[in-house]
């Protein structure tokens, strides 16, 4: 792939596959006849649900979305049922903000971690925890989450990213045992990146590079789905441990949305309490068990 992705193709594309996986019967309009040409809504109907013209609405999904107002994407996004998630992408692809412009004149510049969530993580002795950013990319983490995760450390910087370990490293297909959600969420999180900073050469080539070697990625790129991280259950199947339980959560930072401080822990008393437990006791030799570089 070039150094960008193609913002109006994106949101051509967006928009098809929303209107695609409507039926008539799903926003209560008549199903007439059995056989429809396109999958889903057709143009013209979801125009009329979203109270704009079909010339209006055929022109925003081919990919012209430079004019259109914040009340009209709003109607989209009503019509076409779509998450928080969904419509702030949508947002992203029809109305670019202007500083993302500014900044794709140089390269993306992704921060530095503050020294004092440096000294958080490094002060957590117990649960797993690290910092991401831009693309997917792990930024810092501490002790547990290299003992549960392997050791990240040993990775070349450039390599130390989750949707590369998920879909090039063999090693996390058996640490997660619902590989293909966590799969799925991933490449969901990087359409969500994609929508808010589609000129970054890095992340195109991340792209481009996962689209030629996985074959699971190229399919799950291809369904234009978007989704947030924030909170859930992870199942995993430790090598030193075996099977754990754990609940994550998602912080934002403040003064930086791109950065989130992530966190896996495990109910209090639980068999998974106590492999996390000893995970902790093992130290470097649970790093050296899993995902290996």
């Amino acid at each position: 792939m070039d150094g960008q992705l193609d913002r109006r193709a994106e949101l051509s594309e967006f928009l098809r596959t929303r209107r695609a996986r409507l039926k008539p019967e799903d926003v209560g309009l008549p199903e007439f006849g059995r056989h429809r040409r396109v999958p889903g809504l057709r143009r013209e109907e979801l125009a009329q649900l979203a109270g704009v013209s079909v010339a209006y609405y055929t022109r925003l999904e081919q990919g012209n979305g430079q004019n259109v107002s914040a009340e009209v994407l709003d109607a989209i996004a009503r019509a076409l049922r779509l998450t928080d998630a969904e419509h702030a992408h949508l947002t992203h692809l029809a109305k670019p903000k202007q500083q993302r412009r500014r900044a794709s004149a140089g390269r993306p510049q992704q921060r530095p971690v503050r020294v004092a969530l440096l000294q958080l993580l490094d002060s957590i002795d117990t649960v797993p925890a690290y910092v991401t950013g831009r693309r997917s990319d792990i930024l810092a983490w501490n002790r547990m989450a290299a003992a549960l995760f392997g050791d990240w450390g040993k990775l070349p910087a450039a390599e130390r990213n989750w949707a590369r370990l998920v879909f090039l490293n063999p090693d996390y297909r058996e640490l997660f045992v619902d590989w293909d959600q966590k799969a799925y969420d991933m490449v969901s999180f990087l359409r969500m990146d994609a929508g808010r900073h589609p000129d970054d050469p890095r992340l195109s080539a991340l792209v481009g590079e996962l689209s030629v070697k996985s074959e699971e990625f190229r399919r799950l790129w291809a369904t234009h789905d978007v989704k947030e991280k924030s909170y859930g259950v992870k199942r995993m199947r430790h090598p030193l441990v075996g099977d754990l339980t754990l609940s994550f959560e998602t912080f934002r930072l403040v003064d930086d949305d791109e950065q989130a401080f992530i966190t896996y822990h495990a109910e209090p008393g639980s068999p998974s309490a106590e492999a996390l437990r000893l995970l902790a006791s093992w130290g470097t030799d649970a790093a050296e068990a899993v995902a290996r570089p």
